[in-house]
Formats: structure tokens, sequence, C-alpha cells
């Protein structure tokens, strides 16, 4: 399925996009140190799954795009799995560290 025009917004102008990580997996974007992954889903299970995507970036600046709806649910989620995220909003706009 395409990605969204929102999607493709929250990833940003950045360096590398779709980087492969273990598993087969793929984080939505690397720049420079920060690692950004998009969720657009407000699911825990979505929430979850982007979170374990981000936990295989050891040396990077984490951080989660949601919708703003979300952001609370999310930075729940990380604290539940003690990872030091930055959690923002799909416009950039606002941002929590969990």
């Amino acid at each position: 399925m395409a990605e969204s025009k929102s999607h493709k917004q929250g990833k940003g102008s950045a360096a590398r996009t779709e980087f492969p990580i273990s598993r087969g997996r793929r984080l939505d974007a690397v720049r420079g140190k920060h690692a950004i992954e998009v969720e657009r889903g407000g699911t825990p299970q979505k929430i979850d799954q982007a979170l374990s995507r981000l936990r295989t970036q050891t040396n990077k600046n984490k951080i989660l795009r949601v919708p703003q709806t979300d952001m609370g649910l999310a930075v729940q989620r990380a604290q539940q799995k003690n990872m030091n995220v930055t959690v923002t909003n799909l416009a950039k706009t606002k941002r929590k560290k969990a």
C-alpha cells in the first residue's frame, strides 16, 4: 500500500528513507543522529511495533511521530518499555519525552 501524504511529510527530507533493519523490517527514516518512525495507526499494537523498530537503533536519538490524539498513548507505551523516545505529532509542533 502506498504511503499517505502525511506519512511522507512526517519523514521529512531525510537522507535515508526506508532504512533496512533486522528481520526484513524497515525503519521509516534516518537523518544524521536521528532515527524517525511515523506511525499513523493509533492502536497499542501498532505503536509497540513502531517502538520495536526504533529500539534497533542504539546510538541514535529516537523520534516517534504519531497523530496528536495518540501522543499520550505512545508516551505511555514507551515508558512501559523503558525507552528514551521523543514523541511528536505529525506536524512537528508538539513533543513529549518518554
